[in-house]
């Protein structure tokens, strides 16, 4: 059974409507070292990151009212060692930027916790066909990422 959303949360839910989502920057790269059509997969881990760095209301000339919500991703493949950091042989990471336009302006907490419950939402297709397409240039091993994924 599905989780009830609270009263400020289905507030900011009904007065925006996802209007945009673009990435912001990215960053890609295998170490010096490591060369992923020659190397023994089997013994790398994937990694991932998430999270929603921040928000914010933008007012335009035209007077309508904007949220943005800043999502970074990334995965990297690590070589573990035992009893130390793993070592980072590749990663992909990227910042994206979801708009949304809102009808009214809604207080910060709704603002906040639509930001943290379900920007994300928007963002992860996105993710996953960057970091999909991002594997294929660079040659590293495919991640193929659930349709969504989130521990909210």
């Amino acid at each position: 059974m599905a989780a009830k959303n609270s009263v400020s949360l289905q507030k900011a839910i009904d007065s925006l409507s996802i209007q945009d989502v673009y990435l912001k920057s990215s960053q890609a790269e295998c170490c010096e070292d490591f060369d992923p059509k020659r190397t023994d997969h089997t013994e790398l881990l994937v990694q991932q990151m998430h999270t929603v760095r921040r928000s914010e209301v933008l007012k335009t000339n035209e007077g309508e009212l904007i949220l943005k919500v800043y999502v970074r991703l990334g995965a990297r493949w690590v070589l573990p060692i035992e009893n130390d950091d793993p070592e980072v042989k590749a990663f992909v990471e990227a910042d994206f930027i979801a708009e949304y336009s809102m009808a009214e302006l809604l207080e910060t907490e709704a603002v906040e916790e639509f930001s943290l419950k379900n920007a994300s939402f928007h963002v992860w297709p996105y993710w996953r066909e960057f970091l999909s397409s991002q594997c294929e240039r660079l040659r590293l091993p495919r991640v193929v990422l659930p349709t969504v994924q989130f521990n909210c």
